[in-house]
């Protein structure tokens, strides 16, 4: 399997780059439950300069931060310093300040009411507590632009204030509920978010190219952004999340290589262990990996800022789920990604799944904006597809 899925994903990987429309530059991983069995990387860096990407480049990897976060909160629980059914009040008592949101006034003033009940940490891991993104909600969106509502882009606690779009437990919402969960963290451990990932995940695993401020050997490698045009064209951005940042947003605030990335994925295949020591107990993993969603179900993303967002949705008309805190897709999926597998993906287009019945894990990343870009979705599942293929061709020898 390992040398036939080399050369078909080198040439996904390179053929996704010299496509019209293409991607400027990727890396894709593929591990099992002991090491990397592939790691390609095509393209450039940033469209001008001159550096190609290589396995070692640094991506801003946005929501793929959530499920580290989602981690430390497991910790948390493991160790009997919080409570998932708690209010989340109880930890991080600003989110008992917030309010539902029913629309606007006649004067464009929002409409506020206390919630009908608490948010609690299990609806933050699930998106069930009411928050959204201005990329993904109208609502929010228009308090941003006609009541200054900061973005979270600039990692601040006042983007983090926002109303709730309903009342708690109502249903799915994609949104800043695990920069929350950061909070929640803050507050258990007296630390900042760093602090508890670099010495309760990142040590163990050895990720040491992981971090929410960049180093300046992380900046050397480090893939520049992209903007998609309407005509498919590319432009560079001079792009980088706020450098000392007033919150480290668990939520989307990391930067990391794909091949720390890996390590964290093994440790989910392992049922917690990592290379340098336990990360969560084995009956943690196996209970985090069930759908925590219950008989909701994940939805569709609206884009309502053109400039960071497409409509964008994993495996259209198939049921999805989530666990704590991942994507679960309920049916086998096109690619060939079974029942039951975990993913999500980052705002930059980067994907990833975990597989733990088959032990497999993998990795896309790309820096381009808008998400849900269609050159790097197809080369994305193109990759996947790859594996399941050549995963299928060596059970069938």
């Amino acid at each position: 399997m390992s040398t036939n899925f080399n050369v078909t994903a080198d040439a996904v990987l390179d053929g996704i780059v010299a496509s019209d429309p293409g991607v400027p530059g990727v890396v894709g991983m593929v591990t099992d439950r002991h090491r990397n069995i592939y790691q390609g990387a095509a393209g450039k860096r940033r469209l001008d300069q001159a550096a190609d990407m290589t396995t070692d480049s640094v991506f801003a990897i946005f929501s793929t931060t959530k499920a580290i976060t989602g981690t430390a909160i497991l910790q948390l629980v493991e160790q009997g310093e919080l409570d998932l059914d708690a209010p989340a009040k109880t930890y991080a008592p600003d989110i008992g300040k917030l309010q539902v949101i029913e629309g606007f006034d006649a004067k464009g003033e929002p409409r506020l009411r206390p919630p009908k009940r608490d948010v609690t940490t299990r609806m933050l891991m699930v998106h069930t507590a009411g928050f959204g993104y201005d990329f993904f909600s109208q609502t929010y969106n228009r308090l941003a632009q006609e009541k200054g509502q900061p973005s979270v882009i600039t990692s601040s606690k006042a983007s983090l204030m926002t109303p709730l779009l309903f009342d708690p437990g109502d249903k799915w919402e994609y949104g800043t509920n695990l920069d929350w969960c950061g909070q929640i963290v803050e507050a258990i451990t007296g630390k900042r978010l760093g602090e508890v990932f670099k010495a309760r995940i990142f040590e163990p695993l050895g990720m040491n190219n992981t971090a929410f401020e960049l180093t300046e050997a992380m900046r050397g490698k480090l893939a520049g952004m992209h903007a998609r045009g309407a005509d498919g064209s590319l432009t560079p951005m001079d792009f980088e999340l706020p450098a000392n940042p007033e919150v480290h947003m668990g939520g989307h605030g990391l930067y990391a290589t794909v091949g720390d990335y890996m390590r964290f994925i093994r440790m989910w295949l392992n049922d917690g262990a990592g290379e340098n020591g336990r990360v969560l107990r084995p009956e943690t993993v196996r209970m985090a990996a069930q759908n925590h969603l219950g008989d909701k179900k994940v939805t569709a993303l609206p884009g309502v800022i053109p400039s960071l967002s497409n409509d964008a949705e994993f495996f259209p008309g198939q049921s999805k789920s989530w666990a704590l805190t991942f994507m679960i897709n309920d049916e086998q999926a096109p690619t060939g990604r079974p029942a039951g597998a975990l993913g999500w993906a980052g705002l930059a287009n980067l994907f990833y799944w975990i597989d733990r019945a088959n032990g497999f894990g993998g990795f896309w990343a790309t820096q381009i904006l808008p998400f849900g870009d269609p050159a790097s979705f197809v080369g994305y599942l193109n990759f996947e597809t790859a594996f399941y293929d050549s995963l299928k061709l060596r059970k069938a020898s």
